[in-house]
C-alpha cells in the first residue's frame, strides 16, 4: 500500500472538501469522491484498482461510482491496448460545461411534466403556474445551450486569463 505522505493526506482531505460540495448539489457521495479524485490527481487514466487504492475504498464502491459518472458523461471508459483492463479518465474536453450546462434532459422532464398538468387542469392560478414553469424551462434550455456554446468558444482563452491573474496576484502579494 502506498505510504501516507503529507501530500497524499492533503490531496485526500481536499477530495473530501470538494466532494462535499458536489454531494450538496445532488451527486452521490462515492461518485463525488471518485470524480474529485480524478479531477485533482495528476494521472491521466485509472483502473478501478488505482481508484480504490488512491481513495482507500473497495472495488465495489468504485464500480458503483464509476457507473454513475459514466452515465452522467463525466468519465470515459476505454481499455488499455495491452490488457483487458478497463481504464477510466475524465471527460476533460469540457468538464464543467458538461456538469453545469448540460441540463437539457433534466429541464425537458420538468417542462414535459408541466405540459401534462397544463393539458389536464382547467384555467386558474394552478394551471397558470404550470404555464410559467414550462415557459421558464424552455427559456433556460435555450439560454443554457447558448451559454455552453459561448463557453466552448472561449474556455481556453478564459482559462489562460484566469491563470495569468492568479499568477500576477501571487507575484504582487
Amino acid at each position: 500500500m502506498e505510504e501516507h505522505t503529507a501530500e497524499r493526506k492533503a490531496r485526500l482531505e481536499y477530495v473530501e472538501q470538494f466532494a462535499s460540495i458536489l454531494v450538496t448539489s445532488g451527486m452521490q457521495r462515492m461518485a463525488a469522491r471518485v470524480f474529485t479524485y480524478l479531477l485533482v490527481d495528476d494521472g491521466e487514466t485509472y483502473t478501478a484498482a488505482d481508484i480504490a487504492e488512491g481513495l482507500s475504498i473497495s472495488l465495489a464502491a468504485v464500480s458503483g461510482a464509476v457507473r454513475e459518472l459514466l452515465a452522467a458523461g463525466l468519465v470515459i471508459k476505454t481499455r488499455r491496448p495491452s490488457t483487458r483492463a478497463d481504464v477510466y479518465r475524465l471527460n476533460e474536453e469540457d468538464i464543467w460545461g458538461s456538469i453545469m450546462l448540460d441540463r437539457s434532459g433534466f429541464l425537458s422532464r420538468y417542462q414535459d411534466t408541466a405540459v401534462i398538468g397544463i393539458d389536464a387542469l382547467p384555467e386558474g392560478p394552478g394551471r397558470q403556474r404550470l404555464v410559467q414553469t414550462a415557459a421558464f424551462m424552455e427559456f433556460v434550455k435555450v439560454e443554457m445551450r447558448l451559454m455552453h456554446e459561448h463557453w466552448n468558444e472561449r474556455r481556453h482563452e478564459l482559462s489562460a486569463a484566469y491563470e495569468a491573474r492568479r499568477r500576477d496576484a501571487g507575484a504582487s502579494g
